[in-house]
C-alpha cells in the first residue's frame, strides 16, 4: 500500500538474509580455492606416503596397498602408522583424533566455530599418515575437518559474528569435500544436513558459491570427474525401484550395526589400563593382520569401489571385503585413529548390494551395488538427499534416482527408529553435547506480538501515589493484583511509563510511607513492542534487558496502548507450536462412520 513505508507487515519477509551476504559470498570464493588447494595437497600426501610406506618408491601416484609384495612384514606398517598418529595427538593436538565430521561439528556448536592453526595442519598430516600406511578410511572426513580448519582461520582475520565465522567454515569444508570427489552439490547438501544446523540464505548462498568454485578450481588439478563413471545395462524397471526399498532396510539394519560396532569397540578401549595414545597402535595391529588376510580392505579402496559397479566382484572375494573391512574399520575408528567413514560406508553398501543381488539373482550386481552403497551412506549418515546426490555425482547415472531415493529414505527410516543418535553425533553426545538436527520454524517466528498479547490491560494512573497502589494490591484488586507490571497512563490516556512490583519495593525502601507516585518509582521510558512486530524479536528486546514484559503501542502513535505482552502470552505461543506437533484430532471421516453405524444400529433394533 502507498505510503506504508516499512511499517506494518511491510516489514516482514521470508528472509532475515541482509548485505552481510555479499561479504560472505566474496570471502567464500577465495575459501573455494583454498580448499581446492588443501584438497589436492592431502591427496597428494596420501599417495606418496602410501608408495613410501608399500613400495619404497617416492610417487605422487596413488596405488593400491593391496599390490605389495612386502609378505608378513605388512602387518607392521599400519602399527606404525598408528604409533605416529597417537604421538601426533597426544603432543600435538587431540582433536586430531577421529572421523573429522563430529570435530568439524564440534567445532560450530561448541568452540564459536574457532579451529586452531595447529589442527589445520596435523589434522590432514595425521589422516595422510593413517591412510597411506594401510588404515580403511576414506579421505571425505579429513578433508572436511582440514577445508573447514582454514575457513575458520581465514575468516578469523576478519571482524565477524559466531554465524557469519561458521558459514566461512563450513563453505571450507564444503570446499574440500566438492574438490575431493566431484560433488559439488552433494557437498552444499551435506553442508545443509551436517553442518550448518540452520537452512538460511545466508549461509546457503556462500557455501555454494564456495563449492562451484571449489569444482572449478578442480579441474585443472584433478580432472573433471565423474570419479566412478557409470551406465546400467538395462533401463531402470519398475520391480528395481520396489526392490530398492528392501535394499534401503537391509542397509539401514546394517548402518545400526556399524554404528554400534565402531562405539563398542570404543568403549572396549576406554577399559584398557593404558593410556589413549597407545590405543591406534592396538587398531593398527588389527589392521595389519586384516590386511595379511584380505589386502583390499587397506587403504581408501577407490579400486574397490570400481570393482563393485563394474559387477567384477563375486562369491568369497565379496563377503571377505566386507567382513575384513567391517571389523577393521570399526576397531581401527574405535581406537581413535585419524580417519573418514564415507568412503568405507560406499565399500560396505556395495559389498551389501552386490551380494543380495547375487544370493537372491536381482540382475546386475553393479546397480545393486550402487544402490546400496548411496543406502548406507544414507542410513549411517542420517543424511539421504546427501546420499543420493551425492551417488548420482559419483557416477553421473541419473537413470537410478528413484530408486536411490527410496533406498535412501528407507535406509533412514530403520535408524532414526532404531538409534537415537547416528554415527557422527553419538561422538559429541559422548562429550555431553546434545545436537538435534531436526530443523522447523519456531512458534515465535511465525507469529507477531498481536497474535499473542493481552488486550485487555489493567493501568494505573500517573497521579497514583506509591501507598494507594500497594494498598489496592494488599486488598487483592482483581483489577491489578494478578499482574506483576502496570502501564502508566498520564491525564490524557497516553502511556507515560510502566510500573513493577519490584519498582514498588524499591520506592518504599527510600521513602516509606510511599508517598512518592507511580510514575516517579517507576520507568518513564519503558521499552515497548508494536502489534505487528514477530514475537521473536519482542522476545529478543525482553531477554537483552532482562525484562518480563512489554507495553504494545501503535507504530504510528507511540503513546496509544494497545495491549500487553507477558510471559503468559509467550508460553501459549510455545504451547501452541507443542500441540500442533503432538495433539491428534479425531478423524471427520471416523466420527462420520460412528454417527452412521449408531443410527442404523438404532434402526435394526427398532425393527427387531
Amino acid at each position: 500500500m502507498k505510503g506504508r513505508g516499512r511499517t506494518g507487515e511491510a516489514r516482514l519477509g521470508d528472509f532475515t538474509t541482509d548485505r552481510r551476504v555479499l561479504i560472505l559470498s566474496g570471502m567464500a570464493l577465495i575459501v573455494g580455492v583454498l580448499g581446492t588447494l588443501v584438497a589436492r595437497a592431502l591427496l597428494w600426501l596420501i599417495a606418496v606416503i602410501t608408495n613410501l610406506a608399500y613400495y619404497q618408491s617416492f610417487s605422487p601416484v596413488l596405488r593400491s596397498p593391496s599390490d605389495n609384495r612386502l609378505g608378513v612384514w605388512a602387518i607392521l606398517i599400519p602399527v606404525i602408522g598408528a604409533l605416529v598418529i597417537g604421538l601426533m595427538a597426544r603432543f600435538g593436538s587431540e582433536k586430531i583424533r577421529g572421523h573429522g565430521i563430529p570435530e568439524a561439528m564440534e567445532a560450530i556448536l561448541i568452540g564459536r566455530s574457532r579451529i586452531e592453526a595447529k589442527v589445520a595442519v596435523l589434522k590432514p598430516l595425521s589422516s595422510a599418515v593413517s591412510i597411506g600406511t594401510g588404515g580403511p578410511f576414506g579421505a571425505e572426513g579429513p578433508i572436511i575437518m582440514t577445508g573447514g580448519a582454514f575457513g575458520s582461520l581465514f575468516a578469523q582475520l576478519f571482524h565477524l559474528s559466531p554465524a557469519e565465522r561458521k558459514t566461512v567454515l563450513v563453505a571450507g569444508a564444503a570446499a574440500g569435500m566438492s574438490a575431493v570427489f566431484a560433488a559439488p552439490v552433494a557437498a552444499v547438501l551435506l553442508a545443509v544436513e551436517l553442518l550448518l544446523f540452520e537452512w538460511k540464505p545466508r549461509s546457503f548462498i556462500p557455501v555454494a558459491l564456495a563449492s562451484a568454485t571449489a569444482m572449478a578450481a578442480r579441474i585443472p588439478l584433478l580432472g573433471t570427474g565423474p570419479i566412478f563413471p557409470f551406465e546400467t545395462h538395462a533401463a531402470l524397471a519398475w520391480r528395481t525401484i520396489l526392490l530398492s526399498l528392501g535394499m534401503g532396510i537391509a542397509a539401514g539394519f546394517g548402518s545400526s550395526l556399524l554404528t554400534a560396532m565402531v562405539y563398542g569397540a570404543e568403549d572396549l578401549f576406554a577399559k584398557l589400563p593404558i593410556h589413549w595414545m597407545w590405543w591406534p597402535v592396538i587398531g593398527g595391529a588389527v589392521v595389519g593382520a586384516g590386511g595379511l588376510l584380505f589386502p583390499r580392505a587397506l587403504g581408501v579402496g577407490y579400486e574397490s569401489l570400481r570393482d563393485l559397479l563394474d559387477g567384477n566382484l563375486i562369491g568369497a572375494a565379496l563377503i571377505g571385503l566386507l567382513v575384513t573391512k567391517m571389523i577393521i574399520w570399526a576397531v581401527a575408528l574405535g581406537s581413535g585413529t585419524s580417519g573418514g567413514v564415507l568412503a568405507p560406508l560406499l565399500i560396505m553398501g556395495g559389498c551389501l548390494g552386490a551380494a543380495e543381488a547375487q544370493l537372491f539373482h536381482l540382475g546386475d550386481p553393479g546397480l545393486w551395488a550402487m544402490i546400496g552403497m548411496g543406502a548406507m551412506m544414507g542410513g549411517t549418515m542420517r543424511s539421504p538427499f546427501t546420499a543420493v546426490v551425492f551417488m548420482l555425482e559419483l557416477t553421473h547415472e541419473v537413470r537410478m534416482l528413484p530408486a536411490l531415493l527410496l533406498a535412501c529414505t528407507a535406509s533412514e527410516l530403520v535408524t532414526v527408529l532404531i538409534m537415537k543418535r547416528s554415527i557422527l553425533t553419538e561422538k559429541v553426545a559422548r562429550k555431553g553435547h546434545h545436537v538435534t538436527r531436526e530443523y522447523s520454524v519456531s512458534p515465535l517466528q511465525r507469529l507477531v506480538v498481536r497474535d499473542v498479547m493481552l488486550r485487555s490491560v489493567p493501568t494505573v494512573p500517573a497521579e497514583m501515589r506509591v501507598a494507594d497502589l500497594v494498598e489496592r494490591l494488599a486488598r487483592m484488586d482483581p483489577l491489578l493484583s494478578t499482574a506483576q507490571a502496570w502501564p502508566i497512563l498520564d491525564a490524557q490516556g497516553r502511556l507515560a511509563g510502566m510500573v513493577t512490583r519490584g519498582d514498588l519495593l524499591d520506592s518504599l525502601r527510600v521513602h516509606p510511607g510511599g508517598e512518592g507516585s507511580v510514575l516517579e518509582a517507576g520507568s518513564a521510558k519503558p521499552l515497548v513492542t508494536h502489534p505487528d512486530e514477530l514475537l521473536s524479536d519482542a522476545v529478543v528486546r525482553m531477554a537483552r534487558h532482562d525484562v518480563g514484559r512489554l507495553p504494545v503501542v501503535a507504530r504510528d502513535d507511540p503513546g496509544r496502548l494497545e495491549g500487553y505482552l507477558g510471559r503468559t502470552g509467550i508460553m501459549a505461543a510455545w504451547t501452541n507450536g507443542i500441540d500442533e506437533e503432538t495433539t491428534r484430532e479425531r478423524s471427520r471421516l471416523a466420527r462420520r462412520m460412528r454417527f452412521v453405524w449408531r443410527k442404523t444400529r438404532a434402526r435394526v433394533g427398532r425393527a427387531v
